[in-house]
């Protein structure tokens, strides 16, 4: 390959410019001649071995590095030579993205790069951004900034994958010295780098539409897009509408000019033509000085009746004392029997609660006496087994008997035998029956014993279960009102409160109100500390739920929406007091203590009505909330009880006075609670255990009523069985009499037995006289367990008597309070309403010196006007109707000649308006006339610079085909704007030229890199890069396009040229002004990051 490039020349002819285009001059370089071909390559190592010696120019890139730009993990950082550059891969190995990255790093849009719509196509797949880093020289003459940015710039550019694009611009050491795209515009303007310029940056897809273009047309397009005359026309385009645009605002300005001369000419004739008014100003003075006076006696007539009203007030004020103190007195009587019902309740109290005490007693008492009637029991069914023992010896002994006298009867006879053994028949049944007697007596006392204890067991398993029953239903009813409070705090206080406010909302929409009431008070209140919750509650018991009106009419409103609401019996109570804006002052009457709050200080209230409504009515701001009840008693019942405190509660409840204190019944709160949940799960866990224990409850009443019918049958029919056997033995008895009438002879034999029968016999009765007396002490300890349960029962309904009247007198203490409460309202509402009148007085007063001041105000403001006080007899509505009269003259007057200071100053500013208006029309004239001659010479100096810029691009371009041997022309019509461009390959006639559709692929591609090339000649730019140039050649006119290409960059050492191809470019020259950096072929398999190998030769 070498050899081959060896044979090809080029001309030794350098490149005379320093500095293209810097003079505008035509210089003659980079021109070819056929005729020295063998020279060429002498020439270009010439120009090699000099390489060192030329600086590049500012401006060119001197690396570039892609991060997650299109398909590409990572490119770079590559690392640009000064001149020429190849940048040589397959297909897909990222040779394009580094061009693109180029354009759109250094400010090109998108659609430039004909790779893609928007910028956040450049994201790779999956990743978050792109990053591309291009490195700028920033040395010569032409740098930018150099103390700030040094010997190089560089530009950081990140794409999102939302199409966001942000810079950073550093210095060399790589501090960030602006993040505006302005300073890159700047940076870019300065080196003259056209990213969108195709002969600065020429892509594949930009080659194939302007340069493979068949259209005429196409070709120039991109010439006038190359050399910047079509931005130059657009400019001429955009000044010419603008000339356009001034001329019509000119001559809107002529006709305006004309009304404005018209205008003044008018006022000027006023001006000369004005006429003195003094007359009727001197009689509108006259009549102004009247006025003043008048005012004054007005003034005086109007504070005439405030004085009246003031004294009559003043003289009412004694009615509304007398009204305060007679419900003072009522409220001092109502304390009073509070005190005393609250005595009586004390009292009440502490006997029931030795009664309590004693109660106790007599139930263990009870409980002992049960239990020795239990051991008699056991005795005395002993004494009934041992009975038993003995009538079965005497069974078995007088069966013994029986058999010897069956045989003695033998010898005395059928008869006396057969009496015998009936007599004994007769005794044996008697005994068994007296036996069976005794025991039927005995079941009947216990069946009845039994039937009379389950009995009063059940009646007192009733009562509890009642008591059990309505607990449960209230356990029920909070569980609904906490789980339906869940989404709605406001069903806590009742499941009807919410529609009640949306029906007082909707009333007080409509005007019934004249202030909306407040309400339930428990929700318009919260807690600081929420372990203080229970004490709150049993504090305010049920004012929590209560509501406040402002007036009576509004309470009477609210009763009417609450019987529609809610059921009868159950409505919440309501509170009428006047409304204010302001809290009560308390400081003077409220407890204040060092280390524990009062109700008021532990409550956060945003409503002041709501804050004093719980002042008035219940006095919180003089109870304190101590969370200790041991030392909530030491504080209260101490020697120095706290000031202004009337009582004090625990946090479980407790109410603590100075000498008393209350365990209240209340465990839980069910209103003021923080945490719902936990509140639902313990009313469901004591459901659980209140369900189990009803369970067990009707499973004892049960086994009870079993029981109770089981022992009630088993009585009747031991009753019934008593009576039967009684008239058996009675019948025996009568039997046994008879026979024993009758007389036998005893044998001698017979009476050991019959001794040993009567020794059974003994035993039995002394047995039989130990059971009765332990059925006769069995009988006192029931009679003593009786006695003490009687006691005991009398003893229990005693307690409940009292507690009956405990509850009595609890609710005579609840009306007291209620009476309390209610004079304590009237008073209130009586010193509300002197408040009020006593403000109404305040006010009053206020006016009358208001009314004062008004006129001493007037007398100064009528003094100032008129020193002397005139009598004026005229009302001030016929002074103000005149003098109105006088002002519509002296208008109308002013109107037709003009005030004359006015037409003074209308005159003025007609004449100013007129000269400004004149002088303006002017300067525009002015400026359209330079513009038309600023316009002409630039459309001269374009059309010849468009007629230079053609020839040198035809001269350029007959130079680069001659390289081959080629002629060929370049016909410009610019009034068509047509380029067509025909070639004849070989020594020819130029008759014999042909277009360029009729030659091959590779001479239509080598004539393309001239025309190319002579475009390079005559437009500047740092650098230029050419994507692809030869991938239509063959290796002939690839070969000649290279030579010409590297001798155009020979002669060029100032600018930077970057060629991507995907030829190896293995059959380069070794030179130091070439580098090739080779990109490795792309890993399909994944997306590993590449590098480029970069050879410098």
């Amino acid at each position: 390959m070498m050899s081959k490039r060896k044979s090809t020349t080029v001309s030794d002819k350098p490149h005379k410019r320093a500095k293209a285009l810097e003079e505008e001059e035509v210089d003659d370089a980079n021109v070819y001649d056929s005729e020295q071909d063998e020279q060429g390559d002498q020439l270009l190592g010439k120009q090699a071995q000099s390489a060192g010696e030329v600086v590049s120019d500012a401006g060119i890139v001197e690396s570039i590095t892609l991060k997650n730009f299109m398909c590409h993990s990572l490119l770079g950082p590559f690392t640009f030579g000064s001149n020429v550059n190849f940048v040589v891969g397959n297909n897909g190995s990222g040779k394009s993205a580094v061009l693109t990255a180029l354009i759109v790093a250094l400010g090109g849009n998108a659609q430039a790069t004909n790779r893609g719509s928007s910028l956040k196509g450049f994201v790779k797949e999956g990743e978050s951004s792109a990053d591309v880093s291009i490195t700028l020289r920033n040395k010569g003459r032409d740098a930018y900034k150099p103390e700030v940015y040094g010997p190089a710039i560089i530009v950081d550019l990140r794409i999102t994958r939302e199409g966001l694009r942000t810079y950073k611009l550093r210095s060399k050491s790589g501090q960030i010295v602006s993040t505006k795209k302005e300073e890159l515009l700047s940076i870019l303007d300065n080196f003259n780098i056209q990213v969108n310029n195709p002969v600065s940056v020429l892509t594949q897809e930009m080659s194939k539409y302007f340069l493979h273009s068949k259209g005429e047309g196409d070709k120039y397009k991109f010439f006038m897009k190359a050399t910047q005359l079509d931005q130059m026309r657009e400019d001429f385009v955009y000044i010419k509408t603008t000339k356009h645009v001034t001329e019509d605002k000119v001559e809107q300005h002529s006709e305006c000019l004309k009304d404005l001369k018209r205008k003044y000419l008018e006022k000027e004739d006023r001006y000369k033509s004005l006429e003195s008014l003094d007359e009727m100003h001197t009689k509108l003075e006259e009549l102004q000085k009247q006025m003043a006076w008048v005012l004054v006696a007005e003034v005086e007539k109007e504070s005439d009746p405030i004085k009246e009203k003031l004294q009559s007030d003043r003289r009412a004020t004694e009615k509304y004392n007398e009204k305060v103190d007679e419900w003072k007195n009522k409220v001092e009587e109502a304390e009073k029997k509070q005190r005393q019902t609250q005595e009586q309740l004390d009292g009440i109290t502490q006997q029931l609660s030795e009664l309590q005490s004693k109660c106790a007693e007599l139930k263990a008492e009870v409980q002992r006496q049960n239990n020795t009637l239990k051991q008699s029991e056991v005795t005395v069914h002993r004494c009934k087994a041992n009975l038993r023992d003995l009538e079965k010896d005497k069974v078995q002994l007088s069966s013994r008997i029986n058999d010897l006298k069956l045989s003695i009867s033998q010898t005395t006879g059928v008869e006396s035998q057969a009496r015998t053994e009936r007599m004994g028949q007769i005794q044996t049944e008697l005994e068994n029956l007296t036996h069976q007697i005794s025991t039927l007596g005995q079941q009947i006392d216990q069946y009845q014993h039994a039937c009379s204890r389950a009995k009063e067991e059940q009646g007192k398993m009733r009562r509890e279960q009642e008591m059990f029953q309505r607990s449960t239903e209230a356990n029920r009813r909070n569980l609904q009102t906490m789980e339906s409070s869940r989404s709605n705090r406001l069903r806590r206080f009742g499941e009807h409160m919410p529609t009640l406010l949306n029906a007082i909302q909707e009333a007080h929409k409509r005007g019934q109100f004249k202030h909306r009431p407040r309400g339930p008070l428990g929700y318009l209140i919260s807690l600081k500390d929420p372990e203080l919750a229970l004490a709150v509650e049993v504090c305010l018991k049920g004012q929590l739920q209560a509501f406040t009106c402002d007036n009576h009419e509004d309470e009477r409103v609210l009763q009417g929406l609450m019987s529609r609401v809610f059921p009868p019996g159950r409505r919440p109570a309501i509170i009428t007091s006047h409304f204010l804006s302001h809290v009560h002052d308390t400081r003077k009457r409220a407890v204040n203590h060092p280390e524990y709050p009062s109700v008021l200080q532990a409550l956060e209230i945003e409503d002041p009505v709501v804050a004093n409504c719980l002042i008035d009515q219940r006095g919180i701001e003089s109870i304190l909330l101590i969370k200790n009840r041991t030392e909530a008693r030491r504080v209260m019942q101490g020697k120095n009880p706290p000031q202004n405190c009337s009582q004090a509660f625990s946090k479980e409840g407790d109410q603590i006075f100075i000498n008393r204190s209350y365990t209240a019944e209340q465990t839980r709160a069910n209103y003021l609670s923080g945490d719902v949940e936990e509140e639902i799960r313990h009313l469901q866990r004591e459901m659980e255990n209140q369900e189990a224990q009803a369970n067990r409850f009707q499973q004892q009443m049960r086994k009870l009523n079993e029981d109770i019918k089981q022992n009630e049958g088993l009585l009747r029919r031991t009753h019934i069985e008593q009576k039967t056997t009684k008239d058996k033995a009675t019948k025996l008895q009568l039997e046994l009499t008879d026979l024993k009438n009758v007389e036998e002879p005893q044998s001698e034999d017979l009476r050991p037995l019959e001794e040993d029968l009567q020794e059974i016999v003994t035993k039995i009765s002394s047995k039989r006289a130990e059971f009765d007396e332990a059925r006769a002490q069995m009988a006192v300890h029931k009679a003593s367990y009786e006695k003490a349960e009687q006691e005991y029962k009398q003893h229990k309904e005693q307690i409940n008597t009292i507690a009956e009247e405990a509850d009595s007198k609890k609710e005579e203490l609840s009306k007291t309070d209620q009476e309390v409460m209610k004079c304590k309202h009237h008073k209130k509402h009586y010193d509300d309403k002197r408040s009020a009148h006593l403000d109404n007085i305040q006010t009053l007063e206020a006016n009358l010196e208001s009314k004062e001041q008004e006129l001493e105000a007037s007398i100064a403001k009528a003094t100032k006007i008129c020193p002397e006080r005139l009598e004026v007899r005229r009302t001030a509505r016929s002074l103000d109707s005149e003098i109105n009269r006088l002002k519509v003259k002296i208008t109308t007057q002013q109107e037709q000649q003009g005030d004359r200071e006015e037409v003074v100053r209308q005159y003025q500013e007609a004449l100013e308006n007129y000269k400004n208006m004149a002088q303006q029309m002017k300067n525009l004239n002015s400026f359209i006339k330079s513009l038309d001659s600023v316009m002409n010479q630039r459309l001269q100096v374009y059309a010849e610079l468009r007629r230079f810029l053609s020839a040198r691009c035809k001269y350029y371009f007959d130079s680069m085909l001659a390289q081959r041997g080629y002629t060929g022309s370049m016909t410009f019509n610019h009034k068509s704007e047509t380029l067509s461009i025909s070639v004849q390959p070989g020594q020819g006639n130029k008759a014999d030229l042909s277009d360029m559709r009729s030659l091959s692929g590779g001479e239509r591609s080598f004539s393309t890199v001239c025309f190319v090339l002579s475009l390079w000649a005559i437009t500047e730019a740092p650098f230029r890069c050419l994507d692809e140039f030869d991938v239509y050649m063959d290796m002939v006119n690839r070969r000649i396009s290279m030579d010409m290409m590297l001798k155009v960059a020979a002669g060029q050492r100032y600018r930077q040229f970057i060629f991507l191809t995907p030829q190896s470019m293995s059959s380069l020259p070794v030179s130091k002004i070439i580098r090739i950096l080779r990109l490795k072929d792309p890993d399909r398999g994944q997306n590993n990051s590449q590098r480029s190998q970069n050879e410098g030769q």
